[in-house]
């Protein structure tokens, strides 16, 4: 039995449905309120018999405070994907935020202790990549540099990881995969799966960009890498960088939309001292911080090599992960009109 957390994430649902086709059995986690018939019609983007696949997954209510609730989700598991986490870059979810990833990590993997389970794969994010190689690039050896200005994300990202690490100190099997900005079909207003919506709703974008991964690489390469039995390192799963500009082009045009006009970081400074003066009074200005600026200004390389090498895997391509989930969110838009 495999265990999946955040599994009506857009990830942990791609995860699922991976392990699924290779015949596993799969119990996911969720929340009471999850909204699982969202998660039912996604899969139709994906496979040609969704309900098939969808029926055999054993749906878990999982509080990641209880530690007796995930011992007894954890009963007869054998290896757990973790993809549960919260992700914000709204300081009014600093607190959650931090609760939900690196307690909520610490608290499965001492739920583990003492179970059947004997392999563990760690989400994390590109975000905890600090520190450039030789060739300028962010790679798996760029490590965390507490010293630097953080969101609280990237933070609880990092300790989140660490809490993984210690796991795999004491005898886990661990494996930690890092995935750049997720291009995924269905859960569309929440996490990376507003990414269409943002760029159809906002008539500007910004000067930086990001490394992007199509969501069925992701979930291919977490299950491959468990299968290979392949612990003790992480990796990083991207395919390929972008700016912002580029891919707001892509779905604008595709939408019928004019191009977003590129607010400069300069521009974004005076929008920090507007928050700093009425950010109390205008609740979006919140957003506006030195981290956050900084991180939608700036363009950075980040290496996929090591993965690549590892499996000998080829990435959808960035363009072509648009124009497929891009079509998905137009008829998801028309079904529902």
């Amino acid at each position: 039995m495999v265990f999946v957390t955040g599994a009506t994430g857009i990830l942990g649902r791609i995860i699922v449905l991976e392990l699924l086709k290779r015949g596993k059995n799969v119990r996911a986690s969720k929340r009471a309120g999850s909204n699982l018939n969202e998660v039912r019609n996604s899969y139709s983007f994906y496979t040609e018999n969704p309900d098939d696949f969808f029926n055999k997954i054993e749906w878990v209510n999982v509080d990641f405070d209880d530690i007796h609730a995930l011992q007894d989700a954890l009963k007869g598991v054998d290896e757990v994907y973790h993809c549960a986490a919260k992700v914000s870059f709204h300081p009014k979810d600093e607190k959650e935020m931090y609760h939900t990833n690196i307690k909520g990590t610490e608290n499965l993997l001492f739920a583990c202790e003492g179970s059947d389970v004997k392999k563990f794969l760690h989400v994390s994010s590109v975000a905890v990549l600090d520190n450039f190689n030789e060739k300028g690039e962010l790679d798996e050896d760029s490590d965390f540099n507490p010293k630097l200005e953080h969101s609280a994300y990237a933070i609880s990202k990092h300790l989140s990881e660490m809490e993984a690490w210690r796991a795999s100190a004491e005898g886990l099997n661990v494996a930690i995969i890092n995935p750049g900005m997720i291009i995924g079909s269905g859960n569309w207003t929440q996490s990376s799966g507003e990414l269409f919506s943002t760029f159809e709703d906002n008539s500007f974008t910004f000067a930086g960009g990001s490394a992007y991964v199509d969501v069925r690489d992701v979930a291919k390469i977490a299950v491959e890498l468990l299968e290979n039995n392949i612990f003790g390192e992480r990796f990083i799963i991207v395919s390929e960088n972008k700016r912002y500009a580029e891919l707001a082009k892509q779905v604008r045009t595709r939408l019928g939309l004019k191009d977003a006009t590129i607010l400069s970081e300069s521009l974004l400074n005076v929008g920090r001292a507007a928050n700093i003066l009425f950010g109390w009074l205008i609740p979006k200005l919140k957003m506006v911080t030195k981290s956050n600026i900084e991180a939608i200004s700036s363009f950075n390389t980040i290496s996929n090599q090591k993965i690549k090498d590892k499996l000998n895997y080829q990435f959808i391509p960035v363009q072509e992960s648009i124009d497929f989930h891009l079509n998905n969110y137009i008829n998801d838009k028309k079904l529902k009109k």
